[in-house]
């Protein structure tokens, strides 16, 4: 368990690498993950249900997050370990890009929550909640 939270935390450290660095460090979080993982961001994502291809669905989402952000930069405030069975993160994020659907610059600070629920070992559902 202790294992799998150095490298959830390193995973959300790292992504203020460069982008060709971020694919590789993508590759590592997602080898963290079910294959049928779940994730809920709330108020954006209100189903929590697993789907066959919840880590296929996790790659697409977070390439494009990745592809229209220039910045990146977290920093771990807190951590709680439930047993086997769950881990929370809470760190405040900045992060800075062009969106790009509509080519709007973006910039924004946030403190957010990961509640991560732990199957086998693995990452199996993944809920992200704001302050």
């Amino acid at each position: 368990m202790k294992q799998l939270l150095a490298l959830v935390i390193t995973a959300i450290m790292c992504f203020s690498v460069t982008a060709k660095q971020a694919n590789t460090e993508l590759e590592a979080f997602l080898a963290l993950l079910t294959d049928d993982v779940a994730n809920q961001h709330l108020p954006y994502q209100r189903d929590d249900a697993r789907v066959a291809n919840g880590k296929a669905l996790m790659r697409k989402g977070m390439t494009f997050y990745l592809g229209a952000h220039t910045e990146y930069e977290a920093k771990r405030l807190d951590t709680f370990i439930f047993n086997d069975s769950a881990i929370a993160i809470r760190y405040t994020q900045h992060a800075k890009g062009i969106h790009p659907q509509n080519n709007q610059a973006i910039e924004y600070t946030q403190t957010i929550m990961d509640v991560l629920e732990i199957e086998d070992g693995k990452i199996a559902v993944i809920r992200k909640y704001h302050e």
